[in-house]
């Protein structure tokens, strides 16, 4: 469980990192399965519903830089979604009850892992209330050399910047004034946790180093969060939750708010969608 401190750094940063949630046979299973995973991957030319690959990948050198939705693939990673010590923390800052609402693997292999540019999560899925955050599982040793998680300190304070270019979406920072002065990296050993507010300014650089750097990343809300673009029904919203029990009643805050429309017309993950971005802040190197 968090101590005040960490609890009191959460609320003002927006960010918190917590070495040795998982165990190291926790953290040797999810290394296992992923490595069977990028196996597989050689069986594919371009991107699979669970597959998302980086660019060169062949079936004679597998690049896969996202298993999507990894939770719906293997036990070990939905036992990771549902790890009592995680679901704990999160009640600790969201409040009892949780709902998740995404979750993926992100690989940056050495020395061509793809960077994702700065962005807000809420920017991508607005709710009635920003009682949301993102855990990421480390499952390598995090470094700034291996594209460490960075975070702006304390920017869930602030406004939710511009998303779109040319009138469309495009699921990166495109305020031209723009600038990560002050980011910090997360970095932490493998079985240690990131933590990220909804709102918090983040990103992460290429893989330049000779070491992996996977993170398992799951977003958790509030029950009472309900999405601003609206639900697919009563039973499929409810099935995504982990802990407590459905309400038709809404929490409604006072929170900024840029909706995620016109989207792009190249949809996928978000390595895709900022593929198409102008004028990227990390240049990717291997590419």
């Amino acid at each position: 469980m968090l101590t005040q401190e960490q609890r009191d750094f959460y609320d003002e940063k927006g960010y918190l990192g917590v070495e040795a949630v998982l165990t190291a046979e926790e953290v040797a299973d999810i290394q296992r399965v992923t490595d069977e995973f990028v196996e597989k991957s050689r069986e594919v030319t371009e991107h699979t519903d669970i597959f998302d690959l980086e660019p060169g990948h062949t079936p004679t050198n597998p690049r896969v830089r996202r298993i999507k939705n990894p939770g719906l693939h293997h036990v070990v990673y939905d036992y990771a979604l549902r790890h009592p010590k995680i679901l704990d923390i999160v009640e600790q800052l969201i409040g009892p009850g949780v709902r998740y609402n995404g979750h993926k693997l992100n690989m940056k292999y050495p020395e061509f892992g793809s960077p994702v540019e700065w962005h807000q999560d809420w920017a991508f899925y607005p709710h009635t209330n920003d009682d949301l955050l993102a855990v990421g599982v480390v499952i390598d040793d995090m470094t700034v050399e291996n594209g460490a998680l960075m975070i702006l300190p304390g920017s869930h304070k602030g406004p939710i910047l511009d998303h779109h270019q040319d009138g469309a979406f495009i699921g990166a920072v495109t305020d031209p004034d723009f600038t990560p002065d002050g980011a910090v990296p997360v970095e932490l050993k493998a079985g240690g946790i990131t933590i990220h507010h909804v709102r918090a300014l983040h990103g992460s650089a290429p893989n330049t180093s000779d070491k992996p750097r996977r993170l398992k990343l799951a977003q958790y809300c509030a029950v009472d969060a309900w999405p601003l673009k609206g639900i697919p029904d009563w039973e499929t919203f409810n099935s995504f939750i982990i802990r407590g029990e459905p309400t038709n009643q809404p929490r409604v805050v006072a929170a900024p708010v840029r909706m995620p429309e016109p989207y792009a017309e190249l949809k996928g993950s978000i390595y895709e969608v900022q593929s198409l971005l102008d004028d990227p802040l990390y240049a990717n190197k291997g590419q």
